[in-house]
């Protein structure tokens, strides 16, 4: 194995890309992060350019996704998928010969795919034949992008201290993203404000929300309509979200002030 292998990290959330890469830094310091992509066609091209040993590439991303990319890639490099769907993809992956991770990324769970990495370097194996299974699971989540409007969600898993919480998506007030993880500020049944993290980006949680019930306001924040008491302008064409209950004050980005046109 090269002292030096090196890797390539595609994900269309920078917080999320800069995670992994820290990650990796911990877990196999040898392992030198040539490049990172935004989307699936920008990791082909980088691809190209610095051809490294491993591939980390998020299935989800504009454009093109993980899987489309890894099916241009095909055998030239050791393939890890980062996932934040654990009830479809990894189904699928967990029955092949691929290598994948589910967002947030688990320090302990990254270290077992380095460890097979690792092997597969030092023993000089090729990168699976994975030509089949790839466009088995292209077609799974094209059938998933495509298939009718699924119900909005209804209740959401959380961690709350050693609890897991069931949340009514009504009692909602906002989601703000975290570097790992989502933060959801609920009302409990007392109606009194609470917080518990969801491992999950903002993005695919925002994706199953109702939209005539919750709007992003900003990059980071998706607000519940029914919990904003008020809104007020700001400088440079930004706002506030001001909450019923709530001391939190949400900034609201130009990108999303259209939604209070008529301020």
């Amino acid at each position: 194995m090269s002292p030096h292998p090196t890797a390539l990290i595609a994900d269309d959330e920078p917080l999320l890309r800069e995670a992994l890469a820290r990650q990796l830094a911990q877990a196999w310091p040898e392992l030198e992060v040539v490049a990172q992509a935004r989307n699936g066609r920008e990791a082909i091209k980088l691809f190209e350019s610095f051809e490294p040993d491993v591939c980390f590439l998020d299935v989800h991303m504009p454009g093109m996704s993980g899987v489309e990319a890894a099916h241009q890639i095909g055998r030239r490099a050791h393939l890890v998928f980062v996932t934040a769907y654990d009830q479809y993809a990894v189904q699928a992956f967990a029955q092949g010969v691929l290598d994948y991770l589910v967002k947030p990324v688990e320090q302990e769970r990254l270290t077992e795919t380095v460890a097979r990495l690792k092997e597969r370097l030092q023993a000089a194996q090729p990168a699976p034949n994975t030509e089949a299974l790839l466009l088995q699971l292209a077609a799974q989540l094209a059938q998933l992008q495509s298939g009718a409007d699924p119900e909005p969600l209804r209740w959401i898993r959380a961690q709350v201290g050693e609890t897991l919480r069931l949340i009514p998506v009504d009692d909602i007030d906002f989601l703000r993203s975290d570097t790992k993880y989502t933060m959801v500020a609920w009302r409990d049944e007392a109606g009194a404000p609470a917080e518990a993290l969801v491992r999950m980006a903002i993005k695919e949680l925002a994706a199953q929300l109702d939209p005539a019930q919750f709007a992003q306001v900003h990059r980071s924040v998706v607000v519940n309509l029914r919990a904003i008491s008020h809104v007020t302008r700001g400088e440079n064409e930004t706002a506030d979200v001001h909450l019923k209950g709530r001391t939190e004050v949400l900034p609201v980005s130009r990108s999303y002030l259209h939604l209070f046109r008529q301020m």
